[in-house]
């Protein structure tokens, strides 16, 4: 198994420069070599959308083992593109989890379709099924679905509610790469599944995204409408295809893919020190009275991209721990509250409200070691018995 040793003395200038050395929640990984790999795509004299991105998208592809993929530069325009694809039309209904990032959220409002909020399961941050069935109604067309930290959502019972009812599932799979739900790789389970390599994420490619499609038809309409709508695998100079549908300037580039391929040789080692770190936390933070874990149930596989814990007084857990050198973070905070959003359909959020009130991150990825993981144990079971 490679190594992540390569990658210290960039995380040692990272924490210098954003935490004051504390450690960090989240850090991006650099594997040793990346500038030569940079040099040699920067001066290949393509930069643009071309070998590298097809070769990013062909080891997603295995990995994954879905062969409908289309890269993207963000998850962001991931998906807006799925979004898109649904054909969403004024009195459409899509309803959503409000512990999300905000980019998911928002980027619903570019369209006609009505946003509709449904709760979460406060012990798992994850869309709450129950819910979902509460706020359905014959004018949804999609839900989107997130899983909170890599921990897969309740797919089975969610795939059911889509199917019963006829409508779409979008998963947002930002925190998710290398995530399984019953022994499948998350990317094999709904219409649309859309990744993040963001510049923290578990392996990155500066900003850069993709989707994970079912159908295989909806994969060639995206691969148009990604980059303008011109069908790129069309055997003609690109002023003699015609566009159909309008489209984006959604590609993935060369330069981007070239990061995400070097640090895709690393993407096992990194999910197994990240789960590693977070079976320590679970093993030593479950008993304690003013801390709650989360939900960790066997018959799915998450990539702890985060670890995720419930503090009865939030605001004094991030403030102890900060003063010991220990950075923490809530990552995402409720969608329902901001300005932006707030035309959209709200009721009573139980699960948001216990969830959003609690809910704090503390470092669990590649860059904690064992002695550090230790100190940040022993320093909350100390000040939260």
């Amino acid at each position: 198994m490679l190594s992540l040793k390569g990658a210290v003395p960039a995380t040692r200038f990272f924490r210098q420069m954003h935490a004051g050395m504390k450690i960090p929640v989240r850090a991006p990984f650099m594997p040793p070599g990346i500038m030569n790999s940079l040099e040699k795509t920067i001066y290949s004299g393509w930069i643009g959308e071309g070998p590298k991105a097809v070769e990013f998208e062909n080891l997603l592809k295995t990995y994954i083992a879905n062969k409908n993929i289309a890269s993207t530069n963000s998850c962001t325009s991931a998906l807006h593109l799925s979004l898109h694809l649904l054909n969403l039309k004024k009195g459409d209904e899509i309803i959503s989890t409000p512990m999300t990032c905000a980019a998911a959220n928002v980027t619903i409002k570019h369209f006609p379709a009505k946003l509709v909020w449904a709760d979460i399961n406060p012990v798992t941050g994850n869309i709450s099924p129950e819910s979902i069935e509460e706020k359905i109604t014959e004018n949804t067309k999609a839900l989107c679905i997130m899983h909170w930290g890599g921990y897969p959502c309740d797919l089975n019972h969610v795939s059911k509610i889509a199917r019963k009812n006829s409508v779409f599932v979008v998963e947002d799979a930002a925190h998710a790469l290398g995530s399984e739900y019953q022994s499948k790789k998350i990317g094999n389970h709904s219409d649309f599944v859309c990744f993040s390599f963001q510049a923290v994420k578990t392996i990155t490619t500066g900003d850069g995204g993709a989707i994970a499609f079912k159908s295989k038809k909806m994969l060639k309409r995206a691969k148009k409408l990604r980059w303008f709508g011109i069908d790129r695998e069309q055997k003609k100079p690109a002023w003699q295809k015609q566009i159909f549908e309008a489209g984006y300037k959604f590609h993935m580039n060369d330069i981007a893919a070239t990061l995400g391929i070097a640090q895709f040789r690393y993407l096992e080692p990194i999910l197994k020190r990240q789960r590693e770190n977070s079976a320590y936390f679970f093993d030593e933070l479950s008993n304690l009275d003013s801390v709650q874990l989360l939900e960790n149930k066997k018959d799915r596989k998450s990539s702890c991209w985060l670890f995720t814990l419930l503090a009865a007084n939030k605001a004094r857990f991030m403030k102890k721990l900060g003063q010991k050198g220990i950075e923490t973070s809530p990552i995402h905070t409720r969608n329902d509250t901001l300005a932006a959003l707030k035309d959209s359909y709200s009721s009573n959020l139980p699960g948001t409200d216990y969830f959003n009130k609690r809910h704090v991150c503390i470092p669990n990825g590649y860059w904690v070691s064992e002695k550090e993981r230790e100190y940040i144990a022993k320093t909350i079971k100390k000040e939260f018995k």
